[in-house]
C-alpha cells in the first residue's frame, strides 16, 4: 500500500546532490515558463489572472508526493480551462463570487472521482476513450480556445457562446469595435512568440511578451486608450477554504467533471507515458489517478481551479534536465515569491498579451496530420475522429466529447458484434490452411466447411455466426462436415456454448455434423462445465484442423 500513497518516498531514497542541480534549474525555467502561462489559462476559464498561479502552487507540491511520474508538470492547462469556462459559465456569471465557489466545487468533485477511481484501480476504464476521439475533441477545442480568444485580442466585447458558430456569430457583430491599439498590441505579442517558437528558440518568449507589454503599457500609458489590463493583482499566499457544497450544483457540475476527468487524465497521462518511456521506469495508471485527484482536491481547497499534467511544460521540464517531482517543487517555490513579493508587477500587463500566449499554445493541437493517418490506416478511426471534430465545433465543448465517446462505443460494439470470421483453404506447398479471400489458390473441399473464428464468442456476436453459416449452406448444397477451428477464440460466454448446441442439434438434423479444432484451455473448461465432456467428447477432441480432415477421410 505504502507504492500506491507515498510514491515519492522511490525517487528520494536515492536522491543525490547532482540531481538537484538538475532538477533546481527544470523548476526555474518552468516556473518562468507557468507564471505567464498561468495567469493566462485562468482568464480562458474565465477567472482572475491570480488564480492561475494559485492553481501553480500547492496542488504541484501534492502531486509531487503522490504521482508516480517524476517530470510530469502538472498545473493549469487550455483544455481544462476551457472546459471550466464552458461547464461553468452556463450556471453563473463568470467571475462572479457563485462562479467561484462552483469552480472550487468542480475542482473538489473531480479530484474525489480521480481518487476514488485510482483506489478502486480502475484506471483502465479510461482506456475506453479511444485516441480518434481525443485527437478529433482537441482539435476542435483549439479552434474553439483561438476564437475565444478573439475579443481580448482585439479589444472587443465578447458575445459569449461556447460553440465555433456561436463565436464567429458574436465576433463578426463586433468587428466594428476593434481596439486599434490593443490589436496591435495582440498581434505584436502573437507574431513575436510565433516567431520565437518556429525558430526553435529556448528563450521563454511567452515571458518576454509579458515583460515588454507592462512596460510599453506603462510607458506610454496605454491603458487611456482603452487596453484592457490585468489591474491589481492581490499578493500573498493562497486562501484556505472548503467550497460551499449542495446537491443542486452538484448534479449541474457533474457532466463537466466527468469530462475533465477523462480529457485530462488523457492528456496527462499520455506524455508522462512517454518521459518515463525514455527514462526506464514504469507509470502506473491508478496510482496516477490518485495523484491527481489528490491535486485537485488540494486545488479546491487553496482558491484554484482544476489541474492536470501539461503536454507543452512536461517537455519543456523534462528536456531542461529534471530528474524527480522536486523540480516542481522548486517551481512552487519560485511562483509563492512572486506571489509574495512581485505581483505589483502584473498590474499594467495587457490581457491581449494573455490572449496571444493562449492563442499560439494551442495551435499546435490542431493536428491535421493525425486525421490522415487514421483515414490512410483505418477509415472508420478517422471518421470517428471528423465526427467528434465537427460536433465539438457545431455544439460545444461537453456535447462534442459525449458524442465522440458514444460514436467510438457504438463502433466497438459494431466490431464485436461482427467478429472476423475466414473459410480456411488448404495450401499444398506451405502444408497450412488459409484464408481464402487473401490465398484463393488456397483447395477447398465440396462436402467439408473449415471456418476459423478470430474473436470470443458470445451473446451479440452469435447471430452473426449463424447468419454465416446459413448463408455458406444455402450456397453449398453437398456440405456433410463443419470443422471450426478455435484457435483465436480466448473465451465464450454461456450464451455463445448455448447457440452452439442448438445450430449443431439443427443442422445434424439436415445430415451435417460439426467438429472442434484448436479449442484453447479457458474455453475447454468452459464447455466442459456446460456437458460438452460427456456429450461432444468425439467432436472436440482436435488439436489442429488437419486431424479433424484427417478423422474425417478417415
Amino acid at each position: 500500500m505504502r507504492r500506491i500513497i507515498f510514491p515519492v518516498l522511490e525517487w528520494l531514497r536515492d536522491y543525490r546532490i547532482g540531481t538537484l542541480r538538475n532538477d533546481l534549474s527544470a523548476g526555474l525555467i518552468v516556473a518562468v515558463m507557468l507564471i505567464p502561462q498561468g495567469m493566462a489559462y485562468a482568464m480562458l476559464a474565465g477567472l482572475p489572472p491570480v488564480m492561475g498561479l494559485y492553481a501553480s502552487t500547492f496542488p504541484l507540491i501534492v502531486y509531487a508526493i503522490f504521482g508516480s511520474s517524476r517530470q510530469l508538470a502538472v498545473g493549469p492547462v487550455a483544455m481544462i480551462s476551457l472546459l471550466v469556462f464552458a461547464g461553468v459559465s452556463r450556471l453563473a456569471e463568470p467571475a462572479s463570487e457563485q462562479y467561484l465557489g462552483l469552480v472550487f466545487l468542480l475542482a473538489l468533485i473531480v479530484g474525489i472521482l480521480q481518487f476514488a477511481m485510482g483506489l478502486l484501480r480502475a484506471g483502465v476504464l479510461i482506456n475506453f476513450l479511444s485516441g480518434a476521439v481525443i485527437s478529433g475533441f482537441t482539435s476542435a477545442a483549439a479552434i474553439i480556445i483561438i476564437l475565444s480568444q478573439i475579443n481580448q485580442l482585439f479589444g472587443i466585447d465578447s458575445a459569449g457562446g461556447h460553440s465555433a458558430l456561436h463565436l464567429i456569430m458574436g465576433i463578426s457583430r463586433k468587428v466594428r469595435n476593434i481596439n486599434m491599439v490593443t490589436m496591435a498590441i495582440g498581434l505584436t505579442s502573437v507574431a513575436l512568440i510565433g516567431f520565437l517558437k518556429m525558430k526553435g528558440s529556448r528563450f521563454p518568449a511567452p515571458l518576454l511578451v509579458v515583460g515588454a507589454s507592462i512596460v510599453a503599457t506603462w510607458l506610454f500609458h496605454l491603458d487611456r486608450f482603452g487596453v484592457a489590463i490585468v489591474g491589481h493583482v492581490p499578493h500573498g499566499f493562497p486562501s484556505f477554504s472548503i467550497p460551499p457544497m449542495d446537491m443542486e450544483s452538484f448534479q449541474a457540475l457533474l457532466p463537466v467533471s466527468l469530462t475533465i476527468l477523462f480529457v485530462g487524465y488523457m492528456e496527462s497521462f499520455s506524455i508522462a507515458k512517454w518521459v518515463a518511456a525514455r527514462e526506464n521506469y514504469k507509470i502506473d495508471a491508478n496510482r496516477e489517478l490518485v495523484g491527481l485527484g489528490l491535486a485537485n482536491i488540494a486545488a479546491s481547497l487553496s482558491s484554484s481551479y482544476p489541474v492536470t499534467g501539461g503536454l507543452s511544460r512536461t517537455v519543456v521540464n523534462y528536456e531542461a534536465g529534471a530528474k524527480t517531482g522536486f523540480a516542481s517543487i522548486t517551481s512552487v517555490l519560485i511562483i509563492l515569491l512572486i506571489l509574495m513579493f512581485f505581483t505589483s508587477l502584473f498590474y499594467y500587463l495587457p490581457k491581449a498579451a494573455l490572449a496571444a500566449i493562449v492563442i499560439v499554445a494551442v495551435t499546435g493541437l490542431v493536428d491535421i496530420k493525425e486525421a490522415k493517418r487514421l483515414f490512410r490506416v483505418k477509415y472508420i478511426d478517422g471518421w470517428t475522429m471528423v465526427a467528434t471534430f465537427f460536433t465539438t465545433l457545431l455544439l460545444g465543448i461537453e456535447k462534442g466529447i459525449i458524442t465522440g465517446v458514444a460514436f467510438s462505443l457504438f463502433i466497438f460494439v459494431w466490431r464485436s458484434a461482427h467478429p472476423h470470421i475466414a473459410e480456411l483453404g488448404y495450401l499444398q506447398k506451405e502444408g497450412i490452411f488459409r484464408n481464402i479471400k487473401r490465398f484463393p489458390e488456397g483447395e477447398i473441399y465440396p462436402d467439408v466447411l473449415i471456418l476459423r473464428v478470430d474473436a470470443s464468442l458470445y451473446f451479440a456476436n452469435m447471430s452473426f455466426l449463424e447468419d454465416m453459416l446459413q448463408q455458406t449452406m444455402a450456397e453449398r448444397k453437398a456440405l456433410k462436415w463443419v470443422i471450426m477451428d478455435l484457435s483465436g477464440v480466448n473465451d465464450v460466454d454461456g450464451v455463445a456454448i448455448d447457440t452452439l448446441e442448438k445450430i449443431m442439434e439443427a443442422y445434424r438434423y439436415r445430415g451435417v455434423e460439426f467438429l472442434f479444432a484448436a479449442m484453447k484451455g479457458p474455453v475447454r473448461d468452459l464447455t466442459a462445465k456446460a456437458g460438452w465432456a460427456e456429450k461432444h467428447a468425439q467432436q472436440m477432441r482436435f488439436n489442429t484442423v488437419h486431424d479433424a480432415l484427417n478423422e474425417i477421410k478417415r
